[in-house]
């Protein structure tokens, strides 16, 4: 039920997923709404799974009587107990379902989120995880506006969380590992990354694994490649990255009018089509799905207020990747042993 085109968009790319990559989908919401939708495409709660094809998953409904609206703050948690991401989120903790995706309000996803799958041993707070378009391979930032005020502990914890991201989605190894500040030397930044990169560049504590610290990257690096995790706090992470999307989606209309501006032109761009597809298809934000909310004890993907059919269905398609990796597991490795429990956390 959340995102600028929903819920028909969010429907049509859910069942592209199960359809495409054989995904069983839940959909949250109002029955009465959504059934319309899946006319034609799935009968929502009807027949066996096992009557559709192996590759193609099922799709099904349970009914929200609530939902966030876009303008949705943290009290989301406290003031709609019944909205769909809150029973997306209890199916996750109730073992229904493995992950959840949500294109609704960001800061009320993450309030009801952190509130009804908590933390896991280690982690303070969650951070949103992004994929930046670079090469060789993506680079992930953390955070990309989960925590606005994060102390510099929780930024080292953002470090395990992208590291364990990017060996559970891209096959990296050992992620290299940087941080985002004003200068390259150690002592260039706030009190924040000043105390960040001395913990970062120590030895890790209570027993956590060992990061690859290359030391700080500045704004000009965060497409460079120089770091395969690159961790900030929330505020700077979110301006760094819809900085870069207004610069993206600049260049590209630059590109296009370029292109079409003469007959020249548009000759000469018929020898590239190849290499500029390629482009655009890597500089497509709708090829990564959306942020993962990394560290609670449930996967959960963030894809943007104004997805499309394609953008959900990316969405889709990463939840149930990270899910299959085991991500969850995966973090409490990197945090290190002796983490069970929270104080006074509920068994």
């Amino acid at each position: 039920m959340g995102g600028d085109h929903a819920p028909a968009v969010i429907v049509e790319g859910a069942v592209a997923a199960a359809a495409a990559f054989g995904i069983d989908v839940i959909l949250t919401g109002r029955a009465a709404q959504l059934r319309p939708l899946l006319t034609g495409r799935d009968q929502a709660g009807a027949g066996n799974p096992a009557e559709h094809p192996a590759h193609q998953g099922h799709v099904k409904i349970v009914q929200a009587d609530d939902s966030l609206t876009m303008d949705e703050g943290a009290l989301a948690s406290l003031r709609r107990p019944r909205s769909s991401a809150a029973i997306a989120c209890q199916l996750v903790r109730r073992g229904q379902a493995q992950a959840v995706v949500s294109a609704g309000s960001t800061a009320g996803t993450v309030a009801i989120a952190r509130l009804r799958l908590r933390s896991l041993p280690g982690v303070m707070r969650p951070g949103l995880a992004v994929v930046l378009p670079t090469r060789p391979g993506p680079t992930l930032l953390v955070d990309a506006g989960a925590i606005a005020d994060p102390k510099p502990e929780m930024l080292v914890a953002f470090a395990q969380l992208g590291v364990a991201y990017a060996q559970v989605a891209y096959g990296i190894a050992e992620p290299r590992v940087g941080l985002l500040s004003i200068g390259a030397e150690p002592g260039k930044g706030n009190r924040l990354a000043r105390r960040a990169h001395e913990l970062l560049a120590g030895t890790p504590q209570h027993g956590s694994r060992p990061l690859r610290f290359v030391g700080n990257v500045e704004g000009g690096d965060l497409l460079a490649g120089k770091a395969d995790v690159i961790v900030t706090d929330g505020f700077t992470g979110n301006v760094a990255l819809k900085t870069l999307e207004g610069a993206a989606a600049f260049v590209a209309e630059q590109m296009r009018a370029a292109l079409t501006g003469s007959a020249m032109a548009r000759f000469g761009a018929l020898f590239q089509r190849r290499g500029l597809r390629d482009l655009v298809g890597r500089m497509d934000a709708e090829t990564y799905g959306g942020a993962a909310l990394l560290g609670l004890e449930g996967t959960v993907v963030i894809a943007h207020g104004a997805s499309t059919a394609k953008a959900v269905t990316s969405a889709c398609r990463l939840a149930a990747d990270l899910a299959r990796g085991q991500i969850t597991e995966k973090i409490k490795e990197r945090f290190g042993p002796g983490r069970d429990r929270h104080f006074l956390r509920r068994s």
